[in-house]
């Protein structure tokens, strides 16, 4: 290895078209050996050498991958030495194991400084006909025009390779399904189709982290973006809802907003499969919140936490503004010519000028508005926003900003991990980490909260859309103290008064901290909370008294949670009444849903073919009020099951449209059940809080 050349454990970025390309000019016999040929390129060493990534196939033949910045842009960056280069399975190979590159939101100048030229980033290449030759890209429409005849082409040839996919499950979604689905997201994208397209590629990218087995795949997420790119083709197919928002954009665009007097509130780490930094949120003196990030690519996932965590000292690119994003989310900024997007993203122009000016506590105009609406209609604006296109919706929609007092753990199932549950106006809220990557503060921080029941907080979280209240912490602050109440006399009748009586946790932050800790980026110590004398003792402290009975998992076989040890100061929760929170059997319906993503159409038929099982979950379902689901249950189920077959038995292809419908309309219902059961618990208000000596 030369100097110049060092080993690389990573591969390099590849642009979805430049997959689709390669992959296609294969010969079918070779596609066949498509994904072994992956698997086994993807265990040899990396070699980089300035733009280049080698790769010894063999003893004879070298694989080159081209990637200026870390990307493959075309595929001529893809080169092998073998003698059936270029239309060998390695170059295939290679671009199959490379991550697919993310386009890049870059802002847009407002008012018309960008008038008649062709934006940034928006490739002008040919797109693949339906029938293998090329077609120009179409003219952009207006924003709410009727598709043309090639946005009609484009959503049909997308949504039969989106049906394809989930026919084929991620079993069997290999590198050639999942090529014909970028292609087919290229040339929507050269339509003018920019949201299908990014949707056709988060389902190829999850489908890749579900088949190599990443830890941080969710079969949560790919059932959602699976459903995503089907709702939008089959939305703009039928002429459902405007075309605008569901066309969606090639980039980012920015509006004049003028002068702001902004105040931050915190920072939150960003961590993804392939980018790391911080993301900070200020509020204007409107109450409006805005976002500016640090988020950079990373290339090795063990370092992609303390990127993260360090991108919180890196200075905020607004202005000549001296402060980093830790500082911000203390401070403020005076902003002139300020731009921003439709989400709130603060725009970096030229012409943007920020100076440095004092910040707000939470306690305080603007930032003390956001607690002052009820929990439940913030939950039901975060609830509604989930559906509104993420380019489109407002900044910090699916945020909440409560008030709680800390009860202190209780164990989640048999096995499960502690859960912090905390009271908010009478209901209870488990608390969780927002993040469970050891290499942020989040977990430790919150291990360190549970020791601390009765500590009363100030904190901002997401929204956790379950049955019961969760919220996953982003920071915290002590809360504004309440007047106490009036104390009966020494030799009165009655006892002393509660703060006399008993003492209560506190939350003494040092000055540096400005009152307030982001959970994600900085560690709170044992100092920083202060117990009471009969508090002190090992951690984590149960939660003491029964715990109310709708915190019980009815999922889980065997789930302990009950009555335990008292601990730390005489709080008690119990439910005034069980049956405020009924066992829906959603799970009946979502495994159905989830298990056709995974294990594709037959698995699905395969499954359901146990004498009585079908017929017993619709029954639990129709017992439970929930007849529209059993109705999509069964549907679901025959579709898969019902596949056209030749003379002989055997199974005819077919374009899968109707099992693909079943399983939409399963999913959607599904979605709208869970917002539902999830807006459900939080508007119930069943428990009560007592505090005894």
């Amino acid at each position: 290895m030369t100097a110049s050349m060092e080993a690389d454990t990573t591969w390099p970025a590849v642009r979805p078209e430049v997959v689709a390309e390669v992959v296609g000019g294969l010969s079918a016999r070779l596609q066949k050996r498509l994904d072994g040929a992956a698997a086994k390129l993807a265990a040899r060493p990396v070699e980089r050498s300035g733009d280049d990534w080698r790769v010894a196939v063999d003893e004879e033949a070298e694989l080159v991958l081209h990637a200026p910045g870390g990307v493959v842009v075309d595929q001529a960056g893809v080169r092998c030495g073998c003698l059936l280069a270029p239309a060998c399975v390695h170059r295939a190979a290679a671009v199959t194991v490379c991550r697919l590159a993310e386009d890049e939101q870059e802002p847009v100048p407002p008012a018309d400084a960008t008038a008649g030229a062709a934006p940034e980033g928006v490739t002008t290449a040919a797109a693949p006909a339906e029938a293998g030759g090329e077609q120009p890209p179409a003219a952009a429409p207006g924003p709410d025009a009727p598709l043309t005849p090639a946005e009609s082409a484009a959503l049909r040839h997308l949504h039969r390779a989106a049906a394809a996919v989930l026919a084929a499950g991620v079993g069997g979604a290999g590198a050639v399904v999942q090529a014909e689905l970028l292609r087919a997201g290229h040339r929507a994208r050269l339509a003018g189709l920019h949201r299908p397209s990014a949707a056709a590629v988060a389902v190829v990218t999850r489908i890749r982290a579900a088949r190599s087995g990443e830890p941080d795949h969710r079969l949560a997420d790919l059932v959602a973006a699976v459903r995503e790119l089907l709702e939008l083709t089959t939305a703009l197919v039928n002429g459902h809802g405007g075309t605008a928002d569901l066309r969606g954009t090639a980039r980012q665009t920015y509006a004049e907003a003028g002068g702001l007097r902004l105040y931050g509130l915190f920072s939150e780490p960003v961590l993804t499969a392939t980018h790391a930094g911080v993301l900070t949120w200020a509020v204007d003196a409107t109450g409006r919140l805005s976002t500016i990030a640090e988020v950079m690519p990373h290339a090795d996932a063990t370092a992609a936490a303390p990127q993260a965590v360090g991108a919180g000292g890196r200075a905020v690119r607004l202005g000549d503004a001296l402060l980093s994003h830790r500082e911000f989310s203390r401070a403020g900024l005076v902003v002139q010519g300020a731009t921003r997007s439709a989400n709130g993203r603060l725009g970096a122009g030229a012409s943007v000028k920020a100076v440095r000016a004092a910040g707000a506590a939470w306690t305080a105009e603007p930032a003390a508005g956001l607690w002052a609406e009820p929990a439940a209609t913030q939950v039901e604006r975060a609830l509604s926003a989930a559906t509104v296109p993420y380019e489109s919706r407002p900044a910090g929609s699916d945020l909440l900003f409560l008030d709680v007092t800390l009860l202190g753990a209780a164990p989640h199932g048999a096995a499960g991990p502690v859960r912090l549950l905390a009271d908010c106006d009478g209901l209870v809220v488990a608390l969780r980490a927002a993040h469970d990557h050891p290499g942020l503060a989040f977990r430790g921080n919150l291990a360190l909260l549970v020791t601390a029941p009765g500590l009363r907080l100030r904190v901002i979280g997401r929204l956790e859309r379950a049955a019961r209240p969760e919220l996953r912490l982003l920071a915290v602050a002590p809360a504004p103290v309440a007047p106490a109440p009036l104390a009966p006399a020494p030799d009165g009748p009655g006892q002393a008064g509660l703060h006399e009586q008993v003492g209560l946790p506190s939350l003494a932050l040092p000055a540096d901290r400005a009152g307030r800790v982001n959970l994600g980026l900085e560690r709170l110590q044992t100092a920083d909370i202060s117990l009471p004398e009969r508090l002190a003792g090992p951690f984590p402290q149960p939660l003491p008294g029964p715990v109310p009975e709708r915190l019980h998992d009815p999922t889980d076989p065997v789930d302990p949670v009950g009555p335990m040890a008292p601990a730390g100061p005489a709080v008690s929760v119990r439910a005034s009444d069980g049956s405020d929170a009924p066992d829906v059997p959603v799970h009946l319906l979502t495994r159905r849903v989830e298990q056709a993503v995974t294990g594709g159409r037959p698995a699905l038929a395969l499954g359901t073919g146990k004498a009585g099982t079908l017929d017993a979950d619709g029954a639990r379902l129709r017992a439970a009020g929930l007849a529209t689901g059993a109705l999509l249950l069964g549907g679901l189920c025959a579709a898969a099951g019902d596949q056209p077959r030749d003379v002989f038995g055997r199974v005819v292809a077919d374009d899968h449209e109707a099992f693909t419908t079943a399983w939409l309309a399963a999913a959607c219902y599904g979605e709208e059940l869970a917002s539902a059961l999830c807006a459900g618990g939080w508007a119930r208000q069943g428990e009560e809080v007592t505090s005894a000596p």
